[in-house]
């Protein structure tokens, strides 16, 4: 299961954006890391490296190494439809950013965890796999054992006051919820310009 690993504060001071979630660190330092960022400001970046940032951005908000992003790409381009879009659409149907949406996690890295160990169901059948594709009408639910449960709980008091996106819909006491539509790009509300990955990929 493999995922970035590095400094997270890191990488979003270097892109200016939470790439994982609220960072006080980036909120008190709101310029790049090194020894030159306070001072160096944000270079002038050709067009290349602009698209490059943006598909950094995308692949560490989701977690994914190069090679998984590149297959989603993929599969967009050869959908029918806004390639772009249809990418973000792709990433956020994934099985771990749903249950993050749903407020089982409070990041996507614990919903990946908490999918890869086991305590997550889809219409009622094991699925240890973060990057199951989830389709509509999907039921999602957290394991009926007490250990599953109690995680989840938890981490739904982190959560409460998180609001739920529109195209899923959450039932709190039975730990489970429904995936209701596909959600449409102003849902997602992505950190990147995702047109700049499409042309950096298209060169």
């Amino acid at each position: 299961m493999a995922r970035y690993t590095g400094p997270k504060q890191k990488k979003s001071r270097r892109y200016g954006v939470p790439l994982f979630g609220p960072s006080k660190a980036l909120e008190r330092k709101n310029y790049a890391p090194g020894m030159h960022g306070p001072r160096g400001g944000r270079r002038k970046q050709s067009e290349y490296a602009l698209a490059l940032a943006e598909k950094q951005k995308l692949r560490y908000q989701y977690g994914l190494l190069e090679r998984q992003f590149r297959r989603y790409f993929e599969t967009a381009l050869k959908t029918r439809g806004i390639t772009g879009e249809i990418l973000l659409q792709l990433l956020e149907t994934r099985l771990d950013n749903v249950v993050f949406k749903l407020g089982f996690s409070n990041s996507r890295d614990g919903a990946r965890q908490l999918v890869g160990h086991g305590h997550v169901t889809v219409n009622g059948r094991k699925v240890d796999i973060p990057s199951y594709q989830v389709k509509v009408g999907d039921t999602v639910t957290i394991k009926d054992s007490p250990a599953s449960r109690r995680l989840a709980a938890h981490n739904l008091e982190l959560t409460q006051i998180v609001p739920v996106p529109d195209w899923v819909s959450v039932d709190k006491p039975a730990f489970s919820g429904l995936v209701q539509r596909i959600p449409t790009r102003d849902e997602i509300q992505p950190l990147v310009n995702e047109q700049l990955i499409v042309e950096l990929y298209s060169r």
